[in-house]
Order: structure tokens, then C-alpha cells, then sequence
């Protein structure tokens, strides 16, 4: 069997007293998207962060690509990683937030160009061909000079995508990527990153928008207090759900 490209190994997460995870494990398979579901601070957004180390799990490790992701062994020991070594890995991971966090002094050229600047080393020419690519991709080539007080929260958020993909990442991470949008605003980004998942990326992606994840998602995570409840192929979480708290979640959404 291949290495799958993301492995989650019995994760737990506290902040003082609280839990917010406990014991979760998944895989990823190269090209393969999960969707993870579930209601409100079940700890969906709290297991990206742990995955690319925003957050350092209370327990358990992420391997990326088959090696230790944000730790180091020695001597039978692990240890976190330096911010420097961290950001080498965290190189590979594109994450994608609820808000948008672009720089409101950059133009959407200049957002998208500063990390390959910056982080590769790359030439300003070089990098602002790669954000003109990288915006074409996301349908924002006729914005590539507005700064982002003038773009729509859509717009926005495309450029969010833009800049994730510009460190040519082998996994990508969504977090909510709509629920901070307008709902005339949410198919323009669905559509983008429906376009991304059928060029095969490997993503994980935390979303409400339950038809999306039937249509994008090879696999279903449903959490519910900070461990999976119920996971699976995405026709058969979506569709025929095995669990109780599921088939209740489901409802509840579906409905609305």
C-alpha cells in the first residue's frame, strides 16, 4: 500500500480545561478530498489548525507525505519543530480561513506575489507572472490591481485561494471558506474550488454547504464533540448515514 499523503494519528487538543479534541485519526489518499462536517465547536477547525501545527496538538502527530509534520524524533522522543523548520513544511500546506486576511495595502497582484517573493526567494518578475497565473486560475485576471477594500467578499476570498496556491502546495486546506460570504457570494467561490478538486488536488475541507461536499468530497468526516462520530465514503455518510447524531445533523441542515 502507498503512503497516503496525510496521516492523522490520535490527535487531542485542550485549551486549559477544555477538550477539544479527543482521539482523532483519518487519512488522506494523494488527490483525494475529505469534507469534515458537524455542528458548531465540535472541533472541525480546531483539527485543520492542529494539521498544519497553528495550533500544537495536546496529542498525538501528522505525518505529511510519510514524514513527521511540526515534530522532530530523538531520542525516542518528540519535540516541536523551530518557527523556521516549521515553516518549511508549512510551505507545502495552502490554508484557506473563514476571513481573508489580505494585506489592505497590497493590490490583489502584490497579495498573492509577496510569500514567493519572500518565502522562495523568487524575482519580483517571476512572482508576479506566478500571481497573474495563480489569479487567472480563480477567475480574478481583470482585478489584478485592485486592493481588496474594493473587492467583494467573494472576490476576496478567491484571492485567499490564489495566494494558497502560489506555494504550490501538495494539500490544501479549507476552512469554512463561506461562511463569512454573502449567500449571492458562495457559488462564485464553490465553483473555483470545484474546478480545483477536478485537477485532482488533495484537500480537506471544513464546510456547511453539505450538496458541495456530496459533489467535491471522496470521504465524509462527521465530528461531534471533538471526536469522529461517523466517517466514510461520501455517498454513504451523505446518503445513508450509519449513526443517530448524524442522520439528526443532517436533517437539521438540510432543511434550512
Amino acid at each position: 500500500m502507498a503512503e497516503p499523503l496525510l496521516r492523522v494519528e490520535d490527535l487531542y487538543k485542550s485549551f486549559g480545561n477544555l477538550e477539544v479534541l479527543t482521539g482523532v485519526s483519518t487519512t488522506l489518499e494523494r488527490g483525494h478530498k475529505t469534507a469534515v462536517i458537524g455542528p458548531s465547536g465540535c472541533g472541525k477547525s480546531t483539527l485543520l489548525r492542529c494539521i498544519n501545527y497553528m495550533e500544537t496538538p495536546t496529542r498525538g502527530h501528522i505525518y505529511l507525505d510519510g514524514e513527521l509534520f511540526g515534530e522532530k524524533r530523538s531520542n525516542g522522543d518528540f519535540t516541536r519543530m523551530t518557527e523556521k523548520e516549521l515553516a518549511q513544511q508549512r510551505a507545502h500546506v495552502g490554508m484557506v480561513f473563514q476571513g481573508f486576511y489580505l494585506w489592505p495595502h497590497l493590490c490583489a497582484r502584490d497579495n498573492v506575489a509577496i510569500a514567493p517573493m519572500k518565502v522562495r526567494g523568487m524575482s519580483k518578475a517571476e512572482a508576479y507572472e506566478l500571481a497573474e497565473a495563480m489569479l487567472a486560475k480563480v477567475h480574478m485576471s481583470h482585478k489584478v490591481e485592485e486592493f481588496p477594500e474594493r473587492l467583494s467578499g467573494g472576490q476576496q476570498q478567491r484571492v485567499a485561494i490564489a495566494r494558497a496556491l502560489a506555494q504550490s502546495p501538495k494539500l490544501m486546506l479549507f476552512d469554512e471558506p463561506t461562511s463569512a460570504l454573502d449567500p449571492e457570494l458562495v457559488g462564485e467561490v464553490l465553483k473555483v474550488i470545484h474546478e480545483l478538486a477536478d485537477e485532482g488536488r488533495s484537500m480537506v475541507l471544513v464546510t456547511h454547504e453539505i450538496r458541495f461536499a456530496r459533489d467535491v468530497a471522496d470521504w465524509v468526516i462527521f465530528m461531534g464533540d471533538g471526536g469522529v462520530v461517523e466517517e466514510g465514503p461520501s455517498k454513504q455518510v451523505l446518503g445513508d448515514p450509519q449513526e443517530q447524531r448524524t442522520r439528526s445533523f443532517l436533517r437539521q441542515i438540510l432543511e434550512h
